[in-house]
């Protein structure tokens, strides 16, 4: 629709208060999905600040709640998404992802699976440079299976601080 060329009018603060104000942290996941094609369709792209805003907006409440899997409408929104905006997605949802506390083993898959089947070699490398920020876990370590299983090449600085990250940190996992 025409009218969503205000997103690319709005500064930083008017996306979120028009956000806020359109509730989409909150509107039922087929009008996401719905919502996010026409973002895909949107001519010119947003710009990586509005698209981490609305990455932020639309998903990451929803994600940090998941308790099972995500629904079908969810993960076809995330996906498509994520198709055309990955770096802003990758800064912000993975990486608040990867930072929470806890178990969060429904988010930990999410993330595999999108690192496995969705993003770019480039936001995969961008993943891997964010897990290795944080202190190494049990679901860290599935993220860090996940990007390896994808068989890309790594810059030789990351491949080096994969190596000193684990060989450091991985008397601290248990069952790994």
């Amino acid at each position: 629709p025409p009218e969503l060329h205000i997103l690319n009018k709005c500064s930083p603060s008017q996306l979120q208060g028009l956000c806020s104000f359109l509730k989409l942290s909150t509107c039922p996941e087929h009008l996401l999905l719905r919502f996010c094609a026409w973002l895909l369709a949107l001519t010119p792209n947003l710009s990586y600040s509005s698209a981490a805003i609305l990455a932020e907006q639309l998903f990451l409440r929803r994600v940090l709640a998941l308790t099972q899997p995500p629904s079908r409408h969810l993960m076809a929104a995330l996906v498509s998404f994520c198709s055309k905006y990955s770096q802003p997605f990758c800064r912000v949802l993975v990486a608040a992802v990867l930072r929470e506390q806890g178990e969060g083993a429904e988010q930990t898959k999410l993330v595999c699976e999108l690192v496995e089947e969705c993003l770019e070699p480039e936001c995969v490398n961008l993943v891997l440079s964010q897990v290795l920020e944080v202190p190494l876990s049990e679901k860290l370590l599935l993220v860090v299976q996940a990007v390896l299983g994808r068989q890309e090449e790594l810059p030789p600085d990351l491949f080096d601080l994969l190596v000193l990250t684990l060989s450091q940190q991985t008397p601290t996992l248990t069952t790994s």
